[in-house]
């Protein structure tokens, strides 16, 4: 995991390179070989990290609640440019600075009367390993500013001479203000860790997501199912509808466990099962009426109450001459 650290650079003794008209402070040094505490960073680590300085931002000052705290619009004063490794001794650049910036002339006439005035501190972020009692810088991960700053602990100028010895200072970053920590600021000086705050999120969301699917699928199931219910003619489960809307026999066709055993097989059983359990439906409704006719009561015609048919009726004269026989 990358290490924050702050740079110190500095130089005596130099030779002022100052372009007014353009606002360049040419030659500055960056980074050297080797820190006085006894850090050491290998050529090919800052020949890597030559693009990381390319076009960093200079501020003036550190900021003011702490190194990972955003930057005031006015302490910007510039750019770094045309930064090149310089075999031996480490990385130079330019320092573009706009000469409107109100310190502008306090920075030229320091740079060219008394160049220890000034001198340069970096935050970077930086991978470290160690040999011995020595700790090596093995990568430069990324450069999150370059600060301009007075007195810089063991600093003595913004110039780097050949015939002086080189030298830089290195001392972990202390913790920000929490108050000031932004995304924007995680972003700048830890996306690492911005990285990882990220991922768990992301992570939680995937979580999330992935429940409300299932929640989603599980509806789309059930409707799926009841669909092919009032297709197939077949009720509702019990446990879907009102117990009034619902007779015995209704939840003994689709019972829950069936039901269920609906919500869990793969799509192109789901229709099949419902076929074969109307089906079975309409089976056993003609298997009961067979039953029914085979051994229910039977009717037969009666044809006569009587073995002899029923004599005609007398007419009416014949009535008469009768009854007036039985009178005389």
């Amino acid at each position: 995991m990358a290490e924050a650290l702050q740079e110190y650079v500095d130089s005596r003794g130099v030779t002022v390179r100052v372009d007014r008209e353009q606002g360049v402070l040419r030659g500055v040094k960056l980074i050297g070989l080797e820190s006085r505490n006894g850090r050491r960073y290998r050529e090919s680590t800052l020949d890597q990290a030559t693009s990381l300085y390319e076009e960093a931002k200079v501020n003036v000052n550190h900021p003011k609640d702490g190194p990972l705290s955003p930057r005031d619009y006015q302490d910007r004063l510039g750019v770094i440019r045309g930064v090149e490794l310089r075999s031996g001794e480490g990385l130079f650049g330019d320092l573009h600075f706009n000469p409107k910036h109100l310190l502008a002339e306090q920075l030229v006439w320091d740079a060219e009367h008394n160049p220890r005035n000034v001198g340069f501190s970096h935050n970077v972020l930086a991978r470290l390993s160690r040999e011995s009692e020595v700790a090596i810088v093995e990568e430069i991960t990324r450069v999150l500013s370059v600060d301009l700053v007075a007195d810089p602990a063991t600093t003595r100028g913004i110039f780097e001479d050949a015939s002086q010895p080189q030298a830089t200072d290195t001392a972990i970053c202390t913790l920000p203000q929490w108050d000031a920590l932004t995304l924007e600021t995680l972003e700048l000086h830890r996306p690492d860790l911005l990285k990882e705050i990220e991922a768990a999120e992301s992570e939680q969301l995937r979580s999330q997501l992935e429940v409300s699917q299932s929640q989603a699928n599980a509806l789309q199931r059930r409707q799926r199912i009841f669909d092919l219910l009032r297709e197939y003619q077949l009720p509702i489960p019990v446990s879907e509808t009102s117990p009034k809307e619902q007779s015995d026999e209704a939840g003994e066709i689709i019972s829950q466990a069936f039901f269920e055993t609906l919500m869990g097989v793969a799509e192109e059983e789901l229709e099949s099962l419902v076929a074969e359990r109307a089906e079975l439906v309409r089976s056993a409704t003609r298997w009961r009426n067979r039953f029914a006719d085979a051994h229910g009561p039977q009717s037969r015609e009666q044809t006569s109450l009587f073995a002899a048919p029923i004599a005609e009726s007398p007419s009416a004269q014949e009535f008469a001459k009768t009854l007036k026989t039985i009178r005389n």
